[in-house]
């Protein structure tokens, strides 16, 4: 089944573009975009992948990762088919790179995924697994669904989008999880064949011109990113542009796909990462994909005390009280309920019929 796209216009050469990312791709008949998943249809470019996913998962909202919005409560998750970047590193290529429409076993409509969200007992439903930008107009669609029955969204994507795509998809999200992949743009161009100037511009349209509430991921590659002063630079760049109260996770690599030569994130990469960003005036900074419960929880930046603590997914600590610290009273931002979710670290996969 195909869905009419939006953002794309005619050439001159009778080729039709793609306007939803800055790949720009232009396409004769029958022809797809590097996404694999927007195609040449007619007169204009059709989404090939609606209503239909490569599965569902509910996890812990804390997985995303995001760690400042309703910690502790289940996300419904799911993805589709297809990327707009080529990462050599990719962690979920079987579904990212996935040339296969097979793939996509999984069908349902935007409102039967808001009603088994609200069904599983979910507080929001995560648009993750591969970048919810190239399937714009199915997930716009389950957002809508979602908000009419007082569920949330979650965008988990790399920023990789064009600036009118961008307004309309973020009017309808909640909070995203940004993936800020490094801070160069020849890591970019080499690694994951696209340019950094995007990803920047739709962190500052987020922080600047939007109330979503959003939180970025870098993912720190041995000999690739994560010298010292590629970190300072990156998190000078966070707390000029977007302010020293936006979340950031530095994560672990593990070797995979294009990548098998590289070895996994010693874990002192991570907390040196973190001095680095918290050196630098940030607040709020996580080690990811490694154990470590210091890392991992919310430290108040007001008189040092834990506010969430965090063994994994699990949390172990609440000292909330009205979105402030509980022993100092320093306002903590982010999205919280005045009490914690209790769905722990379980991921429970579940399947939604047609």
């Amino acid at each position: 089944m195909t869905f009419p796209g939006r953002y794309w216009h005619a050439l001159d050469d009778g080729r039709v573009q793609c306007d939803v990312c800055p790949r720009y791709c232009a396409l004769h008949e029958g022809q797809r975009g590097m996404c694999f998943v927007r195609a040449r249809e007619g007169d204009g470019i059709v989404l090939t992948t609606y209503g239909r996913s490569s599965g569902f998962c509910v996890d812990p909202i804390e997985k995303k990762p995001l760690n400042h919005f309703l910690p502790g409560t289940p996300v419904l998750s799911f993805g589709t088919a297809g990327c707009n970047l080529g990462c050599r590193f990719c962690q979920n290529w079987d579904i990212s790179k996935s040339r296969e429409i097979d793939t996509l076993s999984d069908a349902a409509s935007p409102e039967q995924i808001a009603l088994e969200a609200e069904r599983l007992g979910c507080r929001s439903v995560a648009f993750t697994y591969n970048d919810p930008v190239i399937f714009l107009e199915y997930a716009i669609d389950v957002a809508q669904a979602c908000r009419a029955r007082g569920l949330k969204t979650v965008a988990v994507t790399a920023g990789y989008i064009c600036e009118e795509p961008r307004r309309e998809f973020y009017r309808h999200m909640d909070a995203a999880n940004v993936d800020l992949k490094a801070f160069t743009e020849d890591f970019y161009r080499r690694v994951c064949l696209g340019h950094l100037q995007p990803v920047l511009d739709t962190l500052v349209y987020l922080k600047r011109e939007t109330q979503v509430w959003f939180e970025i991921t870098t993912l720190l590659i041995p000999g690739e990113n994560d010298s010292d002063e590629e970190i300072d630079q990156l998190t000078r760049w966070v707390h000029r542009e977007l302010g020293p109260e936006v979340p950031l996770h530095f994560t672990a690599f593990h070797p995979d796909f294009k990548m098998l030569d590289k070895p996994p994130t010693p874990s002192g990469t991570l907390t040196r990462a973190r001095e680095i960003g918290l050196g630098n005036g940030l607040r709020y900074i996580y080690t990811g994909n490694v154990h470590d419960e210091s890392g991992g929880s919310t430290w108040c930046p007001g008189c040092g005390e834990a506010v969430i603590g965090r063994d994994w997914y699990r949390l172990t600590r609440w000292s909330l009280s009205g979105g402030a610290c509980g022993k100092c009273g320093t306002p903590i931002p982010g999205v919280f309920d005045k009490r914690p979710g209790s769905w722990g670290q379980r991921r429970l996969p579940v399947r939604i019929g047609a």
